[in-house]
């Protein structure tokens, strides 16, 4: 490679930050004109306008991209989250793909296409917020800048969370003299710690915080993910916090112990997003919302490389079993087409994962795929951030471990929450059908007190149970943090088909660093022995 062609690659680093500074025009980009061009200076993006486009963000939204490059080909199948072909490549990652995921949190990209750039929108928030004279107007704008990095917290522990030590406290910064700044990694462990602090201390400046009428207007028009609600950025943060350090409660557990019964016990210092009263997955979970001007779907992501099949262990082993009133919704038992005949299934099964591709492929009609008007045909799914399912998994697996609470009740909100949270995705598509009625109260009953679902058993077996009940609620969508907690807890047991590539014959623990970094990043030598897929992060102990 010479050496003209490695600095015009370096120089990546450079024009990609230089990008945000300069408006991208076109008629994709109208559907958030009003949000993010300042009207008194139409070439200049304010702060409140980088904000907006840092929460446009089409890695939280489930779009075409990040689902078929992403999450069906790397996540997706490492959780068996959704249906699969054992190719022989099942278990390789995608270079390509995969850097594409790393640019998209350090990097800006294009930004009507929601590539947000979340490090780098947040460093130029930063680097605006400081430049600030005024006093009245840098308190105006503090709201902009914590919120800020609520979000780019949340999604650095991501990004820890698939590839261990990451750059971060150097991050998305270029030197005054304009020349390249590479940044260092920082350790993992020490990245989450920074994270956990930077979330305890938003959470308390939304707890506080009061703006005048208008400033706190402006932030509300800016605000896509939470509409300008501080109390709802105060649960977003704590409960973020909450996800992380039970994360690490097989590392450190006497210290996130404490910390975790402070906060899941005393609610009114340390309010959750757990629908505690009147739960409505609108409006109590933390969901990023697609663009009114957005049309297409998940279908062609789904169906290219043939991920529309119900997964077997999901389906066979966990759910009909317990005759889970959320199938209906997740999946239709599909059918296959004989001469000039469709004959439906009689019965939802899911795809063998035990059976080679080519027989996978050929048996494709015989097994029940995902759900047509909940995901493939629905324009109107929005990105999930934090469900009140989930942190009421995760307060079960702590009052369990821990004592201090009623683990039995907050395991069966959880579940009951996530029965209503699919029933709602499916409700938001008319396309194809009418949206299904929620299930009775006694039906969630039953199937709550049937053998597979009832909490009772050994310690053991009750946190098996939270934890693969967490797994089902996550799916395909949240195949990210699925990926985290299932090697995490080692739960649910999957069974995955070997395959023949050397060297991949299994799903990896992490992902192997881009090439951006191995091939340019001089800092890369700090952590290429680290560098396997083989390697395990920081938390995955058990």
């Amino acid at each position: 490679m010479n050496d003209c062609y490695k600095m015009t690659k370096r120089f990546i680093y450079i024009i990609s930050f230089a990008m945000l500074l300069s408006v991208v025009t076109g008629g994709c980009r109208k559907k958030l004109a009003d949000l993010y061009y300042d009207p008194d200076q139409t070439v200049q993006p304010s702060i409140e306008k980088f904000f907006t486009e840092m929460l446009n963000n089409n890695r939280v939204r489930p779009s075409y991209w990040n689902i078929r490059t992403f999450v069906v080909m790397h996540t997706g199948i490492y959780t068996q989250s959704i249906g699969y072909l054992n190719t022989t490549t099942a278990y390789q990652q995608n270079a390509g793909y995969t850097q594409d995921r790393w640019n998209d949190f350090f990097r800006p990209g294009i930004a009507a296409n929601g590539n947000s750039g979340i490090m780098a929108h947040y460093r130029l928030i930063e680097s605006l917020y400081e430049s600030i004279t005024d006093d009245q107007r840098k308190a105006n704008a503090e709201v902009f800048l914590m919120a800020a990095n609520v979000v780019m917290l949340d999604q650095a522990s991501q990004i820890v969370d698939l590839w261990g030590d990451i750059p971060f406290s150097e991050a998305g910064s270029v030197n005054t003299s304009g020349s390249i700044v590479m940044p260092k990694f920082d350790n993992a462990v020490e990245v989450y710690d920074a994270i956990l602090e930077g979330l305890k201390n938003a959470a308390l400046y939304f707890s506080t915080t009061q703006l005048p009428t208008a400033a706190h207007a402006l932030f509300s028009k800016q605000d896509i993910l939470l509409n300008g609600q501080f109390d709802k950025w105060q649960r977003y943060a704590n409960s973020i916090r909450l996800r992380l350090l039970m994360r690490l409660s097989f590392v450190n557990e006497e210290k996130v112990k404490t910390e975790v019964l402070n906060i899941i016990n005393n609610p009114s210092l340390y309010p959750l997003i757990d629908g505690a009263s009147n739960y409505t997955p609108v409006t109590t979970d933390v969901l990023l919302q697609p663009l009114t001007t957005y049309a297409e779907d998940l279908h062609n992501a789904l169906s290219e490389v043939f991920n529309y099949s119900a997964p077997d262990h999901l389906l066979n082993k966990v759910m009909k079993p317990s005759n889970d009133p959320r199938i209906p919704v997740c999946f239709d038992k599909y059918g296959r087409t004989e001469g000039d005949q469709f004959i439906p299934n009689a019965d939802y099964n899911g795809l063998p994962v035990s059976a080679n591709a080519e027989q996978q492929q050929v048996n494709l009609g015989r097994y029940a795929i995902l759900d047509s008007a909940t995901f493939l045909f629905n324009s109107k799914l929005p990105g999930i951030v934090i469900t009140s399912s989930e942190v009421n998994f995760l307060k079960a697996e702590a009052w369990e471990r821990w004592g201090g609470g009623d683990a039995r009740a907050a395991y069966e909100t959880a579940v009951r929450q996530s029965v209503s949270f699919y029933y709602y995705l499916n409700s938001l598509s008319t396309t194809l059908r009418t949206p299904l009625a929620q299930p009775a109260a006694n039906v969630v009953d039953t199937f709550l007190q049937s053998d597979q679902m009832k909490y009772a058993g050994t310690i053991n077996e009750r946190l098996a149970k939270i934890w693969v009940q967490k797994w089902v609620h996550f799916g395909f969508l949240q195949s990210v943090q699925s990926w985290a907690e299932y090697r995490r807890t080692k739960y649910p047991v999957l069974q995955f088909y070997p395959s023949t590539l050397p060297g991949y014959e299994w799903p990896p623990s992490r992902l192997v660093y881009p090439s951006s970094e191995t091939s340019y990043n001089t800092n890369y030598a700090t952590v290429k022995d680290k560098d396997v897929r083989t390697g395990k992060i920081f938390w995955d102990v058990k």
